[in-house]
């Protein structure tokens, strides 16, 4: 039978301005723990630290543009655009632009806060 999602629920997120994460389907709104489906609205000059997750993560920008920096480069991902970053490799997401970015992270499996490997 199909579940309906009525709605998200707000996760605390982490960098250095606060962003909304609205978890729809993961560990939290709707204790799914083979994937994640979140929007993030990240403000003008959000940044968040270096991580190496566990998981892949897919993400398709809605509004503004997502920069994406890795271990040999970066990339900047705009509105209309997606990106995959696979599970192990090292990555920090930036929302420089004067818009932020709106955009919806799909990761596989569930995001979980002891999966993400944040790197000090």
């Amino acid at each position: 039978m199909p579940k309906l999602i009525d709605k998200p629920t707000v996760i605390k997120a982490a960098g250095t301005i606060p962003k909304v994460i609205e978890e729809y389907i993961g560990r939290v709104n709707s204790h799914t723990s083979s994937i994640s489906i979140a929007r993030m609205k990240s403000p003008a000059g959000w940044f968040e630290g270096a991580q190496k997750p566990e998981f892949d993560e897919y993400t398709v920008v809605l509004n503004g543009m997502l920069h994406v920096t890795y271990e040999s480069g970066s990339i900047d991902v705009a509105a209309g655009q997606a990106i995959l970053v696979e599970k192990g490799e090292q990555v920090t997401y930036c929302t420089p632009g004067e818009e932020g970015a709106d955009y919806i992270a799909v990761c596989l499996p569930a995001f979980a806060p002891g999966l993400v490997h944040r790197v000090e």
